[in-house]
């Protein structure tokens, strides 16, 4: 049975982390995800969860306290934002790389500098390439139903990698919005109980982790981690569909938004797909033959199953809330343009940069867009920039 509520993304996560009930919880906090482990350490004094909390130094401690809880043994996970992230870059390797399918809560926000505490995701894109399952949510709904999906992922036996959890910060991180949430019982029963095959306090059966690795081990090793990491494509699909079965909600890779016969389609990941949506039954209404591929999985990247998506259509916008520095897009632009090549489709593409460290991002904006693909996949302006920022402040503007 379900139960109707309001609450912010912050507090959808923690709800969702209570029900989970989670061995080990180790936390420093860091705008805009300090909520997440104050709420949690709510909890646990309140007697409504036996999580044992670790306030710790720094973000660096917290991934490294989570990693020595999951390789005793433990259920763990940690929360973070922005540059509480980038301090644990060395650890997210670490934990990746010993296949630890520990969870980290992101809540994304801008990396410095300048400083900026608003939303883009400039923090998991540059964790994109760490080991790490990456699930994105565009609202509260979607970021709490993604938690409780992501220990069945990273524990499965044909994956065991660490889940990061990343929603948008502030935009649904402190916004509330109406919620459904699931009974705790239900909960209990999809996640289940964790059973570690290899552990370092399992007496009798002494097992190591992290130990040094001479060049005739590492690059297996390596090739192994690539392996779990397109395996969990398949775990990932088989958990988005127990929990649809179960509790009715969710996606797998990606939702498809009045796609099918769309000449020109926008592909874009969080919140602003929802701006994105908003337009698109606008324009539809006008005609216009339109679509959104809202992006929930970025890593591992679904390149062959987008490409079958795009296989038809005209033109592609695609919408990157980050900054590659290579001068034609971010990541998501190389990766989808990647996998359209490799697909043998060519339908014509444009990379904007959108949203940098909370720009606006509106409906208008979105008009426009798909205005200038109609523009190129006619050839009526085909010299528009195939990369390029929305709503930059020239210095007529300053």
């Amino acid at each position: 049975m379900s139960i109707k509520d309001r609450m912010s993304g912050n507090e959808a996560v923690a709800y969702a982390i209570k029900q989970i009930d989670p061995d080990v919880m180790p936390a420093f906090p860091i705008t805009p995800s300090t909520e997440i482990p104050q709420l949690v350490s709510n909890y646990i004094a309140n007697g409504q969860m036996n999580t044992e909390f670790i306030p710790v130094e720094s973000e660096h401690s917290s991934m490294s306290a989570t990693i020595g809880a999951e390789a005793a043994g433990a259920r763990s996970l940690t929360a973070t934002s922005s540059c509480g992230l980038a301090l644990m870059w060395e650890e997210l390797l670490v934990a990746a790389s010993n296949r630890m399918p520990c969870v980290l809560a992101l809540v994304n926000r801008t990396l410095s500098g300048p400083i900026n505490i608003n939303c883009d995701h400039s923090d998991s894109m540059g964790a994109r390439d760490t080991g790490w399952i990456q699930i994105y949510a565009e609202n509260n709904q979607e970021a709490y139903d993604n938690m409780l999906q992501a220990f069945p992922i990273a524990e499965d036996e044909h994956v065991h990698l660490p889940v990061m959890i990343c929603q948008d910060g502030f935009i649904t991180s402190h916004a509330v919005q109406n919620i459904i949430l699931n009974e705790d019982k239900d909960v209990c029963e999809f996640v289940g109980e964790y059973n570690p095959g290899e552990f370092l306090l399992n007496k009798g059966n002494p097992v190591a982790f992290g130990p040094y690795a001479l060049s005739c081990y590492s690059m297996e090793a390596k090739k192994a981690q690539e392996k779990a990491m397109e395996d969990s494509k398949a775990v990932i699909a088989k958990v988005a569909k127990d929990y649809r079965e179960r509790f009715g909600r969710g996606f797998t890779f990606f939702e498809e938004y009045r796609t099918s016969d769309a000449d020109h389609i926008m592909i874009i990941m969080g919140s602003a797909a929802g701006t994105a949506k908003q337009a698109v039954d606008d324009l539809r209404n006008q005609g216009k033959k339109v679509g959104v591929l809202k992006l929930r999985v970025f890593r591992p990247f679904p390149g062959q199953e987008i490409a079958n998506v795009l296989q038809n259509c005209k033109s592609v916008a695609i919408m990157d809330r980050t900054e590659s520095y290579n001068g034609h897009g971010g990541p998501l632009s190389s990766e989808v343009r990647a996998a359209l090549f490799e697909s043998k489709t060519y339908p014509e593409v444009v990379c904007y940069t959108y949203g940098l460290a909370g720009r606006d991002f509106t409906v208008e904006d979105v008009y426009e867009i798909f205005e200038e693909l109609e523009n190129v996949s006619s050839n009526n302006n085909i010299s528009i920039i195939q990369h390029r920022y929305i709503n930059l402040r020239t210095k007529e503007d300053r």
